[in-house]
Order: structure tokens, then C-alpha cells, then sequence
């Protein structure tokens, strides 16, 4: 069940053999470990590596340790699991850039697979967004809380767990790095007509079963929206400010269903 451990971090790969054997089921709430001298001995490494590794697990929330008693698998949520990975997250975004970079490799993803699998019902989801980023705007506010919605009914219509969550650790990172710079770019002049035609044509895609395509609007659309904080960081933007100002209502496809 244990194989032997060759790493520098010795503990660290014993976490993750104890991880993963609950991961596929070898592991069950409730189970109780061998003791550290048992596992130091299948796994031919110190007690102290044993020690180090249960210890990282308690604080992880993934086994308990009773004095006396021994360690045991505990009750595991997903969310658990994922809380070292949000936490290295926060830590570790030197270059903001690095981030965005993550978002866009998952979100692009996203929309091909959203773009396989919607059900009729995703679309609906995707397409009230839509009406709702409209309205937003029209009575006179930025739209942010619709565009985020929007996101979020294609994160869902791809229909895989574990992307949500995944997606829910870099978003919330996504939100405190880049909160207030996310908000000035929707009160620039003209950018909501031009996010709006964005995700109009990422909706399109999408409901039109077409992953490659919608691969390729997600992408563009991030593109966008990194060179917008990039430029914003400089001073301002300027791209994207060129078009006529024209009111979100007048910009609007008809064959979505909206007032043109």
C-alpha cells in the first residue's frame, strides 16, 4: 500500500502518499494510521519525518491525532483539501502577471468544455446574466456583479467539481489583488459596450456547441482584459477608448433577444 520514499522533503511526500490513498479510497474516515514507527519502517524513512508529516496533516484538518490512541483519518472535504493550495496561492503571487496567467489557462479550458457540455438550462443561466449586466448598467451601475455571474454560469456548465473549486481559490485571490483595479476598468469610457460584445461573442460560442471557438473568445477576452489592468497600472487606457460612446442599450445584438 506504502511505497519507499526517495526525496529531499521526505515528510512532504509521505502527506502526499497519505493524500492520495484517501483520494482513491485506501483511506476511509474513521481509519486509524499505523504508528510512526510502523510507517517509518514500510516507508524507510525517521520517525521525525513521520512526525513532521502528521503534524502538517492535523493542521490541514485531514487527520486527528489522539494522545494515547493513535492518528485517524478524519471526516475530509474537498474544501479541506484545497485550503494549502488557496493558502501557497496568497503567498506566493510575486508577479501579479502570474496570476492572471493561471486564469486564463483555467477559463479558457472552461469555455471549451462549457461549450461541449451546456445543458439547455446553462444557457438560460448564461443568457440572464447577459440581460442582467444590461440592466445593471442602464440604471447606472457598473455591471461587474452581472460579468461575474456571467463567469460563473460558464464555470458551472462545464459541469466538472473539482474546476469550481479550483476556480473559487484563484478567483478569490482574483478579487483582493485586484478589487479596485477590476472596477475602475468598467467606469472607463466605452468599456462596458466593449466587455459586453466580449462576452456576447464568448456566449455564442458556447451556445452554438462550438469549443474551439469559444476557446478562442475566452482567450481574447482575458487578453483584453490583462492589457486593461496593465494599462491602467501605466495611467490610463487609451486602446480601448477610440470607439464612439454609445450607451450599453445601442449596442446590443438583436438576435439575442435584447431591445437594439
Amino acid at each position: 500500500m506504502f511505497k519507499p520514499v526517495k526525496t529531499k522533503k521526505v515528510y512532504e511526500e509521505v502527506i502526499e502518499q497519505i493524500k492520495q490513498l484517501i483520494v482513491i479510497g485506501e483511506l476511509q474516515p474513521g481509519d486509524k494510521l499505523l504508528s510512526e514507527r510502523e510507517l517509518s519502517e514500510k516507508l524507510n524513512v525517521s520517525r521525525a519525518s513521520i512526525r513532521e508529516a502528521f503534524s502538517a496533516l492535523e493542521i490541514m484538518g485531514i487527520i486527528t491525532i489522539r494522545p494515547g490512541e493513535g492518528s485517524f483519518v478524519r471526516q475530509v472535504s474537498f474544501e479541506g483539501m484545497l485550503e494549502p493550495l488557496s493558502f501557497l496561492l496568497h503567498v506566493n503571487v510575486d508577479d501579479a502577471m502570474n496570476l492572471l496567467e493561471v486564469r486564463k489557462t483555467l477559463e479558457v479550458e472552461i469555455a471549451a468544455l462549457a461549450a461541449a457540455r451546456a445543458t439547455p438550462e446553462d444557457i438560460e443561466e448564461m443568457r440572464a446574466a447577459l440581460h442582467r449586466m444590461v440592466d445593471e448598467v442602464n440604471d447606472g451601475e457598473v455591471g461587474d456583479k452581472a460579468d461575474a455571474d456571467f463567469h460563473f454560469a460558464i464555470l458551472k456548465a462545464a459541469h466538472n467539481p473539482i474546476m469550481i473549486k479550483l476556480m473559487g481559490a484563484v478567483s478569490d485571490l482574483m478579487n483582493s489583488t485586484y478589487r479596485f483595479s477590476r472596477q475602475k476598468i468598467f467606469m472607463e469610457e466605452n468599456m462596458q459596450n466593449v466587455l459586453y460584445d466580449s462576452h456576447c461573442s464568448i456566449f455564442h460560442a458556447i451556445e452554438q456547441k462550438k469549443p474551439s471557438q469559444a476557446r478562442k473568445t475566452m482567450g481574447k477576452h482575458i487578453t483584453m482584459v490583462e492589457e486593461s489592468l496593465i494599462q491602467l497600472k501605466r495611467g490610463g487606457i487609451t486602446s480601448l477608448t477610440k470607439n464612439e460612446k454609445s450607451f450599453v442599450h445601442n449596442n446590443i445584438k438583436a438576435d439575442f433577444g435584447f431591445p437594439s
